[in-house]
C-alpha cells in the first residue's frame, strides 16, 4: 500500500487573544515551504484539516471557525530596530486557499509570546521579572507592533487574573501598540486610512440597494454600515445572522462592493480568494444587550454597538485589528 512520508516539523499551538492558531519557526518548515507559494499552503492547510468539505476540522488542528483556523510564521527579523517578523495566513475552512492578505490582531500577542519562547530575543533584553517589549514586524501589512510580554523568573508568564470577552479562562495580559496603523505607508490597499478619501461613501450593492459606508484602513481594512440601514440593531449574537443565509450573503455582498470601492480587487470573484479582508461591520447606538458569553452590557457603559463578520461568519467577540478600525 502506498503512503505518503512522514515527516516531522516543530510547531507550537498557542492562544493570543480570542484567536488560536499553530506557529512554525521559519526554519523549522521544509526547504519548500520557507518560501511563498503552493507548497506552504497546502503544508499549513493540511496542518489545519483544510479543505474539510465537514467543516469540523476533525483531522487537523484547526478549530473550524475563523478566530481557530490560522497559522503563523515568525522568523528573525529582516527590518532593523525589529525583533522577528510576523507572518499571518487565515487558512479556509471548507475551500483549498490560505489568505495572507491582512492581520490577525489577537494573534499579535501569540507572535510576541513565541518570539520568546523561540530564543529570537536577545536575553540581554529579557528581564527576570518584569515586561520584555517585542518588537514585532508585520510581515502581511508592513506595520510595526510592539508586544509587552510578561516575563516571571525569565520565562514568558501564561497565567494571570486578566478577562478577556471571548475567552473562558483568564490568563495573563499581553498589550499591545500598533504603530502608525493607518499612515501613508505602502500597504495594501491603499495605506490612507480612507483610501477612497471620503468619510462616507454611497455603495450600490447588488441585492441590497444604496447604502452607506464608511472605509477605513486602520489595524484591518474594514467596512463599516449602519445596523438599522440593513435591518440589525448591532446586539445580534451568532445565531441570528450565521444561521440566516439570507443575512450572511447581503454582509457577503456589501463586503465585496466595499472591497471594490476600497481597490482590494478588480472583480467581484477574486473575493473568494480574499475572505479575510476587508471585514465588514455593522455599528449602532449604544444599547443593553446579552454578550455571547451570558454577560449583561449595559448602554452607559459603551460608547458604540459594534458587531463584525470574519471569513463570512459572524465572529463571536471581536477582532483585534477591526478593534483598531472601530
Amino acid at each position: 500500500m502506498s503512503h505518503v512520508p512522514q515527516i516531522k516539523i516543530p510547531a507550537t499551538y498557542m492562544r493570543g487573544g480570542t484567536s488560536k492558531g499553530v506557529f512554525f519557526r521559519l526554519e523549522d518548515l521544509p526547504a519548500r515551504a520557507q518560501q511563498p507559494g503552493v507548497a506552504r499552503d497546502r503544508l499549513l492547510q493540511r496542518v489545519i484539516g483544510s479543505p474539510d468539505p465537514y467543516a469540523k476540522h476533525t483531522d487537523g488542528m484547526g478549530g473550524a471557525t475563523s478566530s481557530t483556523s490560522k497559522c503563523v510564521i515568525i522568523a528573525p527579523s529582516s527590518k532593523p530596530d525589529h525583533d522577528v517578523d510576523y507572518l499571518y495566513g487565515q487558512v479556509s475552512i471548507d475551500t483549498e486557499f490560505v489568505d495572507w492578505s491582512g492581520n490577525c490582531g489577537n494573534l499579535s500577542t501569540g507572535a510576541g509570546a513565541f518570539a520568546l519562547h523561540a530564543g529570537y530575543i536577545d536575553p540581554a533584553r529579557v528581564p527576570e521579572n518584569g515586561i520584555c517589549a517585542v518588537r514585532i514586524w508585520q510581515a502581511n501589512i508592513n506595520k510595526t507592533i510592539i508586544a509587552h510580554v510578561p516575563i516571571t523568573n525569565g520565562q514568558v508568564q501564561e497565567t494571570g487574573d486578566f478577562e478577556l470577552d471571548g475567552v473562558t479562562f483568564p490568563a495573563a495580559e499581553i498589550v499591545l501598540e500598533f504603530i502608525d496603523p493607518a499612515d501613508e505607508g505602502e500597504g495594501e490597499g491603499g495605506g490612507a486610512m480612507f483610501p477612497t478619501g471620503n468619510l462616507v461613501d454611497e455603495l450600490d450593492v447588488p441585492g441590497v440597494g444604496k447604502l452607506q459606508a464608511t472605509m477605513i484602513t486602520a489595524g484591518i481594512p474594514t467596512v463599516f454600515v449602519n445596523a438599522q440601514d440593513i435591518g440589525y440593531t448591532g446586539a445580534e449574537l451568532q445565531p441570528a445572522i450565521n444561521d440566516d443565509k439570507a443575512a450572511l450573503a447581503k454582509l457577503e455582498a456589501i463586503r465585496v462592493a466595499g472591497a471594490l470601492r476600497m481597490g482590494l480587487i478588480k472583480t467581484p470573484e477574486e473575493a473568494l480568494k480574499r475572505q479575510h479582508t476587508p471585514k465588514v461591520a455593522f455599528v449602532a447606538p449604544p444599547q443593553d444587550y446579552l454578550s455571547s458569553g451570558n454577560k449583561q452590557i449595559h448602554a452607559g457603559d459603551i460608547d458604540l454597538n459594534a458587531r463584525a463578520m470574519s471569513m463570512g461568519k459572524l465572529h463571536h467577540a471581536m477582532m483585534g485589528t477591526a478593534s483598531v478600525a472601530i
